[in-house]
């Protein structure tokens, strides 16, 4: 099946063909590192890893990049502030980065550069620019003249008068207009520096991810990602150096997820509610992050909540549940009885992740599939050890792809009950009458209507499961 992907300039899906057959270019924009990485790094670094780890399962040969932004003016303020060298700093929150990520199950890409590993290919390429009349020097620093390039603001569908009427002149700037950026930077005294043709200075910010990503792969890319904050101006900057240096498409797909915001408010330090990936991971297991950050498409803005975090722990429990339950059932059935359940999800899960990485779709249809597996157990507990094989087969798809249910079902469910129990906002007598009514919808075939109920109750951290003896709850 053709891999359709969203293009960010063209605001449309469109068939993706890369630039030479079966290999693919990939250049992620990383962190810069300063700080502790917080949720919305550790959407755009899920999102991604999914993205390459689903192109590799269809055979493609990905050669996946993201660079680590190691210095930077964040990073000379918070090495001042604390009084040491700036490459101590980004080296500390490089190792907090890999941390992260491990815990996440976030794979390392293939290419992992820092920007002060390249200041030789950034100069070359600011050399090129100025060569092509295309950036100037000012008293020491080199700026891109925007007004040189033609198709400048295509990726943000900015018109330049919009842009300039919103651009300002930082103090001590000597930039020909308030558009024009920086590609070179005299360095202040006490700031690092490396020697260049124009001073004693240090990169700019768009350019490094255009020096880096063309060394590594071309001057044409196949897929460039990142969160939509850097549609402009970075990734717009990006476009204007790498194309007017080279005279060739930068990049063919561009690829941007959405915000993340904490209880319906943007997040912040100011506002108390800036969550980091380390705070998050104390009191939420990994995969329980991981499915709620792929619940929502990842060009589509994600809201955390407790609500919205329950619900995606009470889904992971009620997989592994059924899971387990499927590997206690008689293996007693002389013909498979899931084969077909199985199949057809396959097919859906492998549609719904072509169809734009749709990890929310791919995650409905394994509801569907546990919802399947329950009913077919529920109506004669046996199945066949070929059911068994096929199931493994299933998971080990969505593992390898999405990053989840890689435990083992007993021990996942025996930690995640040791865990300790939420506080929930809803009676014994509401649960129990729910609960009710889900059983008529049931009895009445109204198979939609009884999930709903179920689902209700899994955002208030309510997990319902069926036995013989009826439907019991427990606080997830």
């Amino acid at each position: 099946m053709a891999i359709e992907i969203y293009n960010t300039p063209t605001k449309k899906k469109q068939i993706f063909t890369p630039l030479n057959e079966g290999k693919i270019g990939m250049y992620v924009c990383g962190v810069t590192v300063y700080d502790m990485c917080h949720i919305g790094h550790a959407r755009s670094m899920i999102i991604f890893d999914v993205i390459a780890r689903f192109l590799r399962k269809k055979g493609f040969q990905l050669t996946y990049v993201r660079n680590f932004t190691d210095i930077d003016d964040k990073i000379i303020n918070k090495a001042n502030q604390e009084g040491k060298p700036f490459n101590e700093i980004s080296e500390l929150y490089i190792k907090e980065f890999y941390t992260d990520m491990e815990t996440l199950k976030v794979k390392r890409a293939d290419k992992e550069p820092k920007a002060t590993e390249h200041i030789t290919q950034i100069i070359d390429l600011v050399k090129t620019l100025i060569e092509k009349g295309l950036a100037y020097e000012s008293s020491g620093s080199v700026y891109f003249d925007v007004s040189k390039f033609k198709g400048y603001g295509k990726l943000s569908s900015r018109k330049q008068e919009d842009m300039i009427a919103g651009a300002r002149v930082d103090i001590n700037e000597a930039k020909d207009d308030p558009l024009d950026f920086a590609l070179w930077k005299i360095s202040k005294p006490g700031e690092p520096w490396w020697e260049s043709p124009w001073s004693k200075g240090r990169p700019g910010w768009h350019i490094e991810c255009s020096a880096m990503s063309t060394h590594y792969l071309g001057p044409t890319l196949d897929i460039h990602g990142g969160g939509r904050d850097l549609i402009f101006p970075h990734h717009e900057n990006e476009i204007a150096q790498s194309e007017g240096a080279y005279g060739k498409e930068f990049v063919r797909n561009w690829v941007h997820n959405g915000f993340v915001t904490i209880d319906n408010e943007k997040m912040s330090k100011s506002l108390g509610n800036f969550l980091t990936i380390r705070e998050l991971t104390k009191e939420h297991h990994p995969e329980t992050l991981r499915l709620f950050l792929l619940s929502s498409h990842y060009r589509s803005p994600i809201d955390f909540s407790k609500d919205a975090i329950h619900t995606a722990r009470g889904s992971l429990l009620r997989f592994y549940e059924t899971l387990d339950r499927v590997a206690s059932a008689p293996k007693t059935a002389k013909e498979p009885r899931l084969k077909t359940l199985l199949n057809e999800f396959d097919e859906k899960f492998d549609a719904a992740m072509c169809d734009d990485f749709n990890t929310a779709k791919a995650i409905a249809h394994i509801h569907d599939l546990t919802t399947g597996i329950n009913r077919t157990i529920d109506a004669n507990p046996e199945i066949a050890d070929d059911d068994i094989q096929s199931l493994n087969a299933s998971i080990s798809t969505i593992s390898e792809i999405l990053g989840i249910l890689e435990e083992a079902p007993k021990k996942f469910i025996d930690a995640h009950k040791r865990s300790g129990l939420v506080e929930i906002g809803i009676t014994d007598k509401e649960i129990k009458e729910m609960i009710g009514k889900r059983l008529e919808a049931k009895k009445a075939k109204d198979f939609k209507k009884a999930d709903e109920i179920r689902n209700s109750l899994l955002a208030k951290g309510i997990a319902l499961k069926d036995t013989p003896s009826g439907t019991v709850w427990e606080k997830v």
